[in-house]
């Protein structure tokens, strides 16, 4: 076999292919014998039928199309291989030439991995938020977790703001009763935004055993996106009572004895909250700064399979999962179908450059990924996604994504690498030098989210639903 490449563009090549028809004996026997386990012929067994009979009853043409497809495969492979490129993609293929017992000739065009050059980085200066806990938020995560333990109790009255209500609702479209529109027994915080738009003015000065009926857009159900008639009966009224901040309290709620204790502890886990993030916004703003210096070429094959693949994401798996359709999630964005459009392909050329450009990284520097690291990585994203660590794990081996997981890690590297290089201040002017365990986490999951597609406006939306 011989094979030549030719360069079309930096990002595609054409591999043209020659390959004598003494190599194709293997695949004509495969053929042979697979056409004679399909056919029966009168007076021979079955798979026992000549290839002469075969080529006379059936056509030595389907022989060599069965052939060809066969082999074609394995002298793509070898050809890419003896090239040395790295191919995105799968080839379009064209045979250029056929002659039955002379040779086999054909083109292969394939997306390559474009040749990068990753320039000095170490100039990279960014800013960052600066770490500052204040008193106003350690009361604000105290009083968060107060909430957590109140207590209810009836009362004789009408409901107010934060108390809490049973209620039986019904929604009616068009004066019919809607077979899933009718609850009984609802428990709802008034003033929470949890259940329909409209409903905490509805209930507000109602006691127990009065009604009152509102207007309101239904979010999910048969009737999703219509103008239902709601009528919500008052059950009962509960008051919450909230427990004394003291001692006590301390020690109800955590392992603390003193509540000095207790807003100490909420100090320290907010500032290594606000840490995290501080390192997550320098590795986000040092990769745009990357990204900027170095020229990638992005094959066009590759960004519309990227584009579709975001789109199906989120209408697919995202948007189904709350109960949207892609129309009532522009809605709700306040964005056109144009401008979505003009995102989503924004956002999939930064996954690619992303990708290649610390893919690149990744073979100049040598990194490599350990167990420990992989662990580590798999048990984040595993919390990220709902999922206990193990059905994570058993979801990324049967899924064949380890090699993916890998990636990410590796990138995650990579990316802290250069932030390492780089001059990253916060908005004090202090030079902020990044712990190295949360720069590696934080890296890898920037890389990850980088790489991918971006949940974050169907998350708002989803915020918006409810």
């Amino acid at each position: 076999m011989k094979s030549a490449v030719e360069t079309l563009n930096p990002t595609r090549v054409r591999l043209t292919v020659e390959v004598p028809f003494e190599e194709l004996k293997d695949s004509l026997d495969a053929a042979y014998k697979k056409i004679n386990q399909q056919v029966t012929v009168k007076g021979f067994r079955k798979g026992k039928i000549p290839a002469r009979v075969i080529d006379q009853r059936f056509g030595r043409g389907a022989v060599l199309e069965e052939a060809v497809n066969d082999a074609l495969p394995k002298f793509y492979t070898e050809a890419v291989n003896e090239a040395e490129i790295d191919v995105l993609g799968q080839p379009e293929v064209d045979i250029t030439e056929l002659k039955d017992g002379e040779t086999l000739n054909f083109t292969a065009e394939v997306d390559v991995r474009p040749t990068i050059e990753i320039p000095d980085y170490s100039g990279i200066e960014v800013e960052v938020d600066a770490v500052e806990v204040t008193d106003e938020d350690v009361e604000k995560s105290v009083e968060q977790l107060r909430e957590r333990f109140a207590s209810t109790s009836p009362v004789e009255r009408a409901a107010e703001d934060g108390d809490v209500v049973t209620i039986d609702l019904q929604a009616k479209v068009e004066g019919e009763v809607l077979e899933d529109g009718v609850a009984d027994g609802v428990s709802y915080t008034i003033g929470s935004g949890e259940l329909l738009d409209g409903i905490d003015d509805a209930v507000k000065g109602l006691s127990a055993g009065e009604e009152a009926t509102f207007t309101s857009e239904l979010k999910g159900g048969s009737a999703a996106g219509k103008e239902a008639e709601v009528t919500v009966k008052v059950t009962q009224v509960a008051a919450r009572e909230l427990p004394e901040l003291d001692d006590d309290f301390a020690q109800l709620a955590s392992e603390f004895d003193t509540l000095e204790e207790l807003k100490a502890d909420s100090r320290k886990r907010l500032e290594n909250m606000k840490q995290y993030d501080q390192a997550t916004q320098a590795q986000e703003r040092v990769l745009e700064k990357l990204l900027e210096l170095v020229e990638v070429p992005v094959p066009e094959k590759l960004l519309e399979d990227e584009i579709n693949t975001r789109k199906h994401n989120l209408e697919h798996h995202q948007l189904g999962q709350m109960g949207l359709d892609l129309e009532k999630y522009l809605e709700i964005q306040g964005k056109t179908v144009e401008e979505f459009d003009a995102e989503t392909k924004e956002a999939a050329v930064k996954g690619i450059k992303t990708q290649f450009v610390l893919d690149e990284l990744v073979k100049q520097e040598k990194l490599n990924v350990n167990q420990e690291e992989l662990t580590e990585h798999l048990m984040r994203r595993a919390a990220s996604s709902g999922m206990s660590p193990d059905q994570f794990a058993q979801a990324v081996v049967e899924g064949g994504q380890v090699p993916l997981l890998v990636g990410e890690v590796a990138r995650g590297k990579a990316l802290a690498v250069v932030v390492e290089a780089a001059t990253v201040k916060d908005t004090n002017g202090e030079v902020i030098d990044l712990d190295d365990e949360e720069e590696t986490e934080a890296a890898a999951d920037v890389a990850a989210e980088a790489t991918e597609a971006d949940a974050t406006d169907a998350d708002e939306a989803e915020k918006t639903e409810g």
